[in-house]
């Protein structure tokens, strides 16, 4: 049995959110929270039962110590961070925007310490056959250097020679690179994948894909025919389907607007948990969207980046046929 069902490698930052709906200039004090999309997803999966190492690079100081814990006090095996003695942090900020007000985030990440991870700080006895099942990245994690990008190829290198299958996320940001590169950028990594997951307005702007969400698909599908492709339709649900197999739609459940960000991550997180554990290949991509689709619903009602729900709270919604909410007494 493998030590770990998943690894995830990702720059995890300090979000900085001012109360309320205020603005930046005018907030008195900030909210502060941990958040990452690939470190969300790994919290998710942890807090779904999974066995889950998040590889990254820390600055030594308390921001880079106050990732890390906070991580590990959700169950995800931090041990294997490379730490930076003179590296920074990245951090974000969140203005939660209103009615005509959109909500707008600015970044302050440049040069930070996973920036400048390299391909020889992987910790390669994980990536020995049998030590994990599955390795997850994502777009931005290409995107935010050239050495972060090296070190997620040689990642997926390691894997696939070590027997162990690989999602690959586009997670596309405007303020990263421009879609041009995001497609040139994330192309091999896509071409490699087993799962890949993007929006499909991501998918239209990087991919120039047209029409319903069915021939965006199978668009998708024509480019990268190897992989299981999952398209996220917003309020629509999601559409999937695995190389030789029809497509599978899932509708959304019932969802509050207390915590928007990080519910794509959670989505991943529900998705790689069915998908693991459900072994019948007929039924495992409907699973898998199922659970994501009940992971996302659920992180929409909690505050913060992380998808600090119950795993029998999800599987709970999981079987609610998509009921509203009711009172647990």
């Amino acid at each position: 049995m493998a030590d770990y069902d998943v690894l995830t490698i990702g720059e995890t930052m300090l979000r900085f959110t001012p109360p309320g709906v205020q603005r930046i200039d005018q907030a008195p004090y900030f909210e502060l929270e941990v958040g990452g999309t690939e470190s969300n997803t790994s919290v998710g999966l942890a807090r779904l039962g999974m066995n889950v190492a998040w590889l990254s690079r820390l600055p030594a100081n308390p921001l880079g110590r106050r990732i890390a814990r906070t991580l590990a006090g959700q169950g995800v095996d931090t041990s294997h961070i490379v730490w930076s003695a003179n590296d920074r942090l990245g951090l974000y900020f969140v203005e939660f925007g209103d009615g005509p007000r959109p909500t707008q985030v600015t970044y302050d990440r440049a040069d930070s310490a996973m920036s400048r991870m390299q391909p020889d700080e992987l910790p390669a006895e994980l990536f020995e056959p049998g030590r994990a099942r599955h390795l997850h990245l994502t777009g931005i994690t290409v995107a935010i250097s050239e050495s972060a990008a090296a070190t997620a190829r040689r990642a997926v290198e390691l894997a696939k020679a070590a027997g162990m299958t690989f999602s690959f996320d586009v997670n596309y940001r405007a303020k990263l690179w421009s879609p041009e590169q995001a497609r040139a950028g994330c192309h091999e990594f896509a071409a490699a994948a087993d799962i890949f997951f993007t929006p499909i307005r991501d998918a239209e702007s990087i991919y120039g894909v047209s029409g319903d969400p069915d021939s965006a698909l199978a668009q998708l599908q024509a480019i990268y025919p190897q992989a299981t492709i999952i398209l996220t339709l917003g309020a629509e649900g999601a559409i999937g389907a695995a190389p030789g197999r029809p497509a599978i739609s899932q509708s959304v459940f019932p969802a509050g607007t207390v915590g928007r960000i990080g519910g794509g991550d959670a989505f991943t997180a529900g998705v790689l948990y069915g998908y693991l554990t459900d072994t019948v290949a007929e039924s495992r991509l409907a699973t898998a969207l199922r659970w994501g689709a009940a992971a996302a619903a659920f992180k929409y009602t909690i505050p913060g980046d992380m998808p600090l729900f119950e795993k029998e709270e999800v599987e709970a919604l999981l079987h609610s046929g998509n009921q509203a909410p009711q009172v647990r007494r």
